[in-house]
């Protein structure tokens, strides 16, 4: 039996791509079967982290490294680091930064440009905020400056936080190189978010202090967080253990796991990997433009990674059903159909994307099947399928306040 049956789950097909609402990836047999072989086992963790350290630092090019429990955990830890380096007092004092009850003060800023405060699930900057540090914005959300991160960072700046993702503002900000030189002209270690990154190297190597990857989207781990950079910096993070790292801890099965994925990652047949999804996305543009109302484009991905999506573009008049009601439609499914879930957060823009990355063999065909199905269910309904946008996100809003009901 299908564990998801077992569990009264739906065998969802997962076409949005490495999404921790969807549980990110497909863990591959060898990170399984080394997180059972460490799970009945007794380790010390320290030492456990110390083999990890290794691990992550030949593969990112960095000096040390440790696994936590996710890389919005490790935003938290690293900014915490900043500001406490590895005094074991500051660190169990945190998240008092203000230097009430006769303490000195911290240096609690952290300067990011506002077109990088984004939600990736939860607001980045409370992943800054609960370190105890304050958020300086830099910056427009379309447009920043080196001059105006340069006046952003004071005698009171811990760090200086950079976010690669596609959720971010994808133009007119400023590049990473010059914001490290522009920050490390004045002291201040510059900390990059690359949760769903692929290159492992490139942020280290383009000067970043300490670098955050998710273990568990395209590496394939358990869920956990990687923090990669400078020994200081990283064991100063590693110390907030002790202090609110305490509830953010990973465990011996999320460490294990995240070694043996970057194994796993420098003998992955990258260049088949990416064939195979290419001939997914060729047969799903190639079809669907056949399809009134329907424009399918291969789209490259926004940060640079190695990989292409299935851009489809919905003509709601001419097609009888709007992007967004098709995605809700595909991932409702009707009885003894398959519910696939796309990348729909554009979906306003009259348009969504499929990503094939955590496909498996055979599922391409079924979502192909599926927007068919429901393309030609539009073009025979007695009116167009055209719900308000507004309506659609209150009504995901509600569904999710009435959890877990």
């Amino acid at each position: 039996m299908d564990i998801r049956s077992r569990f009264g789950l739906r065998p969802v097909i997962n076409a949005s791509g490495t999404m921790t609402g969807l549980g990110a990836s497909s863990v591959g047999a060898p990170v399984i079967d080394a997180v059972a072989r460490i799970l009945p086992q007794f380790v010390e963790i320290d030492d456990l982290q110390r083999k990890a350290s290794a691990v992550i630092a030949e593969a990112c090019g960095s000096e040390a490294g440790y696994v936590t429990a996710s890389c919005s955990a490790a935003i938290t830890l690293t900014i915490a680091a900043a500001m406490t380096g590895d005094d074991l007092g500051l660190i169990e004092r945190l998240p008092d930064t203000t230097g009430i009850s006769g303490l000195p003060a911290l240096r609690n800023e952290v300067v990011i440009q506002t077109g990088h405060l984004v939600n990736y699930g939860a607001p980045v900057d409370q992943a800054i905020r609960l370190s105890g540090a304050r958020v300086v914005p830099v910056g427009a959300a379309t447009e920043a400056h080196g001059y105006q991160l340069n006046t952003a960072i004071t005698e009171r700046t811990a760090a200086a936080l950079y976010v690669v993702s596609h959720h971010t503002v994808q133009f007119g900000l400023i590049p990473l190189e010059e914001f490290v030189a522009v920050a490390h002209a004045k002291g201040v270690p510059v900390i990059v978010d690359a949760a769903s990154e692929y290159d492992l190297k490139r942020f280290i190597a383009a000067g970043a202090d300490l670098v955050l990857y998710s273990a568990h989207k395209f590496l394939g781990g358990l869920t956990a967080g990687l923090v990669a950079g400078k020994k200081a910096l990283v064991r100063a993070a590693y110390f907030q253990n002790g202090g609110i790292g305490r509830g953010m801890k990973v465990g011996k099965e999320g460490i294990a796991g995240a070694i043996v994925a970057l194994e796993q990652w420098r003998q992955r047949d990258h260049v088949a990997i990416r064939a195979r999804e290419r001939g997914y996305l060729t047969l799903w543009r190639e079809t669907l433009n056949r399809c009134d109302g329907v424009w399918a484009e291969i789209d490259a991905d926004p940060t640079g990674n190695p990989l292409d999506r299935l851009k489809l573009h919905i003509d709601p008049k001419v097609a009888c059903i709007s992007a967004w009601d098709l995605a809700d439609a595909l991932a409702r499914a009707p009885e003894g159909e398959a519910p696939v879930i796309v990348r729909d957060h554009e979906a306003e823009l009259h348009f969504f994307f499929l990503d094939p990355c955590n496909l498996h063999a055979g599922e391409e065909q079924i979502v192909l099947a599926r927007i068919l199905a429901e393309l030609e269910r539009a073009r025979v309904a007695s009116e167009p399928i055209v719900t308000p946008f507004h309506q659609r996100d209150a009504r995901r809003l509600a569904a999710r306040r009435n959890w877990p009901d």
